[in-house]
């Protein structure tokens, strides 16, 4: 294993003891047979190669394009399992040593535009690097708006109404946004419910009916915050608790039914409308510390990094039930 892949390990570890000292019976998650078809492994990737998934992004034609957080790149998954790496992002002059909390430079949300560009973000602890980054069909990738160094941006959204992206930033504790043509991002949100509480806060995005929701994963909610009709950021509720080392999530298409993935202990909860939550999928389905989740009609898409368990990281690919 690379020096890379070992400090990307170790710093793994930590969250995993977060994690197990955060959670408790208060929780009260509960087991239950999933509302999904057996799931079912269709990708392997190799880990000695840095290919370990850390954000999803859905083609209509059901192709997934991949972050490869710890390969520095992304990649397009088609569906039959083919996987083709479009670009690979330039290594910073010092190695990444130092990007906040990890120590190496990664590459972390994506999300797809109708027209098929890719943007996402990229972290390498050095003001040159770290930002979003945009990669149209054919092209090669180019930085259209610079992040603080000192932070960690980690999840992004698009709101195709107004081509705004909006980015997490788990180290700061921040949501900024920043028009899809690029420029100089401004801070939307930082609200205390979005800053950790010693390792990383706000995670992951989403943008559903008017509102930003989002992930943070130290204190284990999932927080709704309504965009304004000006624009700005409304105020942050919390729509559920209980979700210790919760990375990212999508929305089932059944009103604000969603899923979610909870890193330390390979799972992916079910969260209801009213907050409750139940585990759906296990390390016993091929999970391997799930990333991302993602949801197209009645399929889903859950990619393991396999930061924890340094094996198999994979795509796994499932039907919703009735």
């Amino acid at each position: 294993m690379s020096k890379k892949l070992l400090r990307l390990t170790a710093a793994a570890a930590v969250l995993l003891a977060a994690t197990a000292a955060a959670l408790s019976p208060a929780a009260s998650a509960s087991t239950t047979a999933a509302p999904q078809s057996v799931p079912r492994v269709s990708v392997h990737f190799d880990l000695a190669k840095g290919q370990t998934p850390e954000n999803i992004a859905l083609a209509p034609n059901g192709d997934a394009y991949l972050t490869f957080a710890a390969g520095r790149q992304i990649a397009r998954v088609s569906r039959d399992g083919t996987t083709r790496i479009l670009a690979t992002l330039p290594e910073p002059d010092d190695g990444g040593i130092h990007t906040p909390v990890l120590g190496f430079p990664l590459t972390v949300g994506i999300v797809r535009a109708h027209d098929g560009t890719l943007y996402f973000l990229y972290a390498t602890g050095t003001p040159d690097l770290t930002g979003v980054w945009r990669l149209r069909p054919g092209g090669k990738p180019q930085r259209i708006a610079a992040l603080p160094a000192n932070g960690l941006p980690n999840g992004l959204a698009l709101d195709a109404r107004t081509r705004m992206l909006y980015i997490t930033d788990s180290v700061l504790g921040t949501i900024s946004r920043v028009p899809t043509t690029g420029g100089a991002p401004t801070i939307w949100s930082e609200a205390p419910e979005l800053a950790s509480t010693g390792f990383l806060g706000v995670n992951g995005l989403k943008i559903h009916n008017g509102a930003v929701w989002a992930t943070n994963l130290d204190r284990g909610t999932i927080l709704r915050i309504p965009i304004r009709p000006d624009g700005r950021a409304g105020r942050v509720g919390t729509e559920a608790t209980g979700l210790q080392g919760i990375d990212d999530f999508d929305f089932t298409g059944r009103g604000e039914q969603l899923l979610a993935t909870l890193n330390g202990t390979s799972e992916v909860a079910l969260v209801k409308p009213d907050g409750g939550h139940s585990i759906v999928l296990t390390q016993a389905d091929g999970l391997q510390n799930p990333t991302s989740v993602a949801v197209r009609g009645d399929t889903v898409y859950v990619t393991s990094a396999a930061y924890l368990t340094a094996e198999d990281p994979n795509l796994i690919r499932l039907r919703l039930g009735g």
